[in-house]
């Protein structure tokens, strides 16, 4: 079974997106490039389908950089509700307090500039400037690299982590215009997570289906490293999760005993609102009380 030429994959992926994308608000034309910035922030380790909420009221709220660089940490942590990984909003509304103050409340277009605004890396700096621009660049998240590895190179999944030799494999196959290229990004990060996906791909709505490696190669097992899943239920971060929505939804500061409902071991309850405090999340009062920063 003979691979697809570039071009040949970029019409057939492009195609299927342009019929069967996600209508979401941040892939609108009219959206600003600090929409775009958020939404990639918001999700980050997050599934899409969990963001458009948050992201709209986000976005009324603070719609531009300068609207969040004056918010207080306090209404940030609250606003950003279950998103999980609750630091990724300090280091937005610390991004956006570097957006005001070094681009003159601008999101940078440039991968470099946005790369040094705190909270964001080689994965965000791309997916901004190629959606937010059309900046020509590689846009590799995991639902890429799954895509490519099954239909260029036959394997059931990618490596566990992000290789050289993955990222060379996306770069090869970016369309030269900048701005099919971001419309490509997209494209087969859709394609990855409506489609291809990593448990129960449905290869029969594949648009590249009769040209897969993987598929060709009769769908052969994954053979590499383990890969093990990330738990959630018992862990520390589920409880430092509950130790915030709680104080979110307080109408007033709360004592050290009003988080026993959270975790019956207190001396794990103490160690992580200590690290609460620590990292700012969490603002010890006198009496030992406790709220949101303000």
């Amino acid at each position: 079974m003979a691979l697809p030429d570039p071009a040949a994959l970029h019409e057939a992926v492009l195609d299927w997106y342009a019929v069967h994308a996600r209508a979401l608000p941040w892939r609108d034309p009219s959206c600003s490039p600090w929409g775009v910035f958020v939404s990639e922030v918001m999700a980050q380790q997050t599934p899409v389908a969990r963001v458009e909420g948050p992201w709209r009221e986000w976005m009324q709220r603070w719609p531009t950089p300068a609207a969040l660089a004056v918010a207080s940490p306090g209404d940030v942590v609250r606003a950003w509700g279950r998103l999980g990984y609750p630091r990724r909003a300090l280091r937005l509304r610390e991004a956006a307090i570097a957006i005001v103050k070094r681009h003159g409340g601008q999101v940078p277009r440039s991968e470099a500039e946005l790369r040094a605004l705190p909270g964001v890396g080689a994965y965000t700096a791309a997916a901004v400037a190629a959606f937010a621009y059309a900046v020509r660049t590689v846009v590799v998240d995991t639902n890429v690299r799954r895509v490519l590895a099954r239909a260029i190179e036959g394997r059931a999944q990618a490596s566990p982590s992000l290789t050289v030799a993955e990222t060379r494999l996306a770069a090869a196959h970016v369309p030269e215009d900048p701005a099919t290229s971001a419309v490509w990004n997209v494209a087969v990060m859709e394609l990855g997570a409506l489609v291809c996906q990593a448990r129960s791909p449905r290869c029969g709505e594949c648009p590249i289906s009769d040209r897969c490696a993987w598929l060709g190669a009769g769908r052969p097992a994954y053979e590499g490293p383990p890969r093990r899943g990330q738990g959630y239920e018992g862990t520390d971060r589920k409880v430092r999760g509950d130790l915030l929505q709680l104080l979110r939804d307080a109408p007033k500061p709360l004592s050290r005993s009003d988080f026993d409902v959270v975790d019956p071991d207190p001396q794990r309850v103490d160690r992580l609102l200590d690290a609460l405090v620590a990292e700012g999340f969490v603002e010890p009062l006198s009496r030992g009380r406790y709220r949101l920063p303000a």
